[in-house]
């Protein structure tokens, strides 16, 4: 089915963010996961191509597209390669821009956005916390006032980008007596005395990615390294997760699709018994459905990331996109690593790399029970 979220200018900007992809990146996917992390010349590139600040303004060095169709372009474009490419590149462009856009004083803007936006600095998100999961009004990292500064204590774990990054958005509690509501986010970064990291995470899948342990010991934070306003932050957190979550989406389905089709060709391609194995009715039958089931998720995520574009996608609508497409993408790859058989099971067909990869779309960014609790209560159960 043709879709019709995109115009002109949305097909010509995907052909710039192809070529970015195919010259910047494909070359180079190896490489990146032997090391567990996305050398700083590719986001620089990234940087030099406009890619990185979508969402900032143009006095800050960004491309101010002002629409988030462009975000999805580019997202699609990047799963279409790696999983985890798209992982790391999103969680800086995607996640934490927002949060340095709308949320920082014009003094900071100057100080982080034009960097941001080259590729010179590299940002993720700290929210996970070792006990916590999805639990994000739970935190036990704790920021304590000492004059005019703040002193962070604590630790993340499951942080894309965070062996690499040069900065962490920190989310901490700073009045405990407030519950969720005492919540405040900081800047960490690189070289502040009592910031540390842990060792890149081993994981299943994505290994391009690099995911890590943070600590926090004593670590002095100037008030100029706090975004937005004290104890808000766990409101900020909530009004930005359905971005992050319509992202989630859009990248989940757009690396489902990829294989599938890869996998149709490789049905058609493969014999047994004489014949093709795509032609056999099970299998024609089992592809009718995947290629169904893909084609009626993007009419609803379509409709969901057009809703953004307006500003008026739900908490609700952006937790059923990012249960459905995560449930759709596993299902659909499964299948790809039946169909392709003992070679399926391979690490070096992609089939079963990224069957890999896509088992924590169903965890992270609220797990997907999470999401149905969302969903249930918008019901009125």
């Amino acid at each position: 089915m043709q879709r019709t979220l995109f115009d002109a200018d949305h097909n010509a900007f995907r052909e710039s963010a192809r070529e970015f992809v195919d010259r910047a990146l494909r070359p180079n996917y190896e490489k990146y996961v032997e090391q567990r992390f996305i050398d700083r010349e590719a986001w620089l590139e990234a940087g030099r191509q406009g890619l990185l600040g979508l969402e900032v303004p143009e006095e800050y060095g960004g491309s101010g597209a002002g629409d988030y169709r462009f975000n999805a372009v580019f997202g699609e474009e990047l799963c279409k390669l790696s999983a985890g490419i798209a992982s790391c590149i999103g969680i800086h462009a995607d996640v934490v821009a927002p949060y340095l856009v709308d949320l920082c004083t014009e003094e900071q803007k100057q100080r982080w956005l034009p960097r941001f936006c080259s590729g010179e600095m590299t940002t993720g998100i700290g929210m996970t916390e070792p006990s916590g999961g999805s639990d994000l009004a739970a935190l036990r990292s704790v920021a304590v006032r000492d004059g005019s500064d703040w002193i962070l204590n604590g630790s993340k774990t499951f942080i894309t980008n965070g062996y690499s990054a040069d900065m962490i958005v920190v989310a901490a509690r700073t009045s405990p007596e407030k519950g969720a509501k005492g919540i405040t986010l900081f800047a960490v970064e690189t070289g502040m005395k009592g910031f540390e990291r842990g060792r890149k995470l081993d994981k299943v899948g994505q290994p391009e990615s690099d995911t890590a342990e943070l600590f926090f010991s004593d670590v002095r934070l100037p008030a100029e390294q706090v975004i937005g306003e004290v104890d808000r932050g766990f409101i900020y957190m909530m009004e930005r997760l359905p971005q992050e979550r319509i992202g989630g989406a859009i990248s989940n389905l757009a690396h489902a699709a990829q294989i599938l089709l890869e996998t149709i060709e490789y049905t058609k391609e493969r014999k047994a018994f004489g014949q093709s194995i795509g032609s056999f009715q099970a299998n024609k039958f089992l592809l009718a459905e995947l290629v169904t089931k893909v084609d009626v998720t993007q009419a609803f995520l379509d409709q969901c990331t057009l809703a953004h574009t307006r500003g008026e996608l739900t908490a609700v609508d952006a937790a059923k996109a990012k249960y459905w497409s995560a449930d759709v993408q596993n299902e659909v790859l499964d299948a790809c690593v039946q169909l392709h058989g003992g070679y399926g099971y391979m690490t070096e067909y992609r089939v079963a790399r990224a069957w890999m990869d896509a088992r924590v779309t169903r965890i992270w960014a609220g797990s997907n029970e999470i999401m149905k609790e969302l969903i249930g209560r918008d019901l009125g159960l």
